[in-house]
């Protein structure tokens, strides 16, 4: 499998997860509190699980080589190239940390009041 469908399944998965945990009813913990609570929870919440499937990834990749999960995440563990993998942890956390802020902001203030902020006011010949 080529590199960029990879990267694309992975994002489809996390970004399935991030659906499906929106749902759970304890991931919107702190809706009366100020946005920041909720924002650092989603954060916490959504950054483990996506360094669980990132993992999961290459795990995949060396299970096929080795055909064994054991023998996979060994090989896995032994040639991981840990500064490019927490690279790019830090690049997720930075992603999810912005999606979680325009989430609780959309949440708080509106879809449409949002899409008013960011695009103007529609012309009264487009409404």
């Amino acid at each position: 499998m080529s590199s960029w469908v990879q990267i694309a399944v992975g994002a489809l998965i996390l970004g399935k997860a991030v659906v499906i945990a929106d749902m759970l009813p304890f991931v919107n913990r702190y809706p009366h509190k100020p946005l920041a609570h909720n924002i650092v929870w989603k954060t916490a919440i959504y950054t483990p699980v996506a360094m669980l499937i990132h993992y999961a990834e290459h795990l995949f990749d060396y299970w096929k080589q080795t055909g064994s999960i054991v023998a996979g995440n060994e090989k896995l563990l032994a040639e991981i190239i840990w500064p490019h993998f927490w690279a790019i942890q830090i690049i997720l956390v930075i992603l999810i940390f912005g999606y979680c802020t325009m989430h609780e902001l959309v949440r708080v203030l509106g879809r449409d009041t949002v899409r008013e902020i960011v695009f103007g006011r529609p012309s009264k010949a487009q409404g």
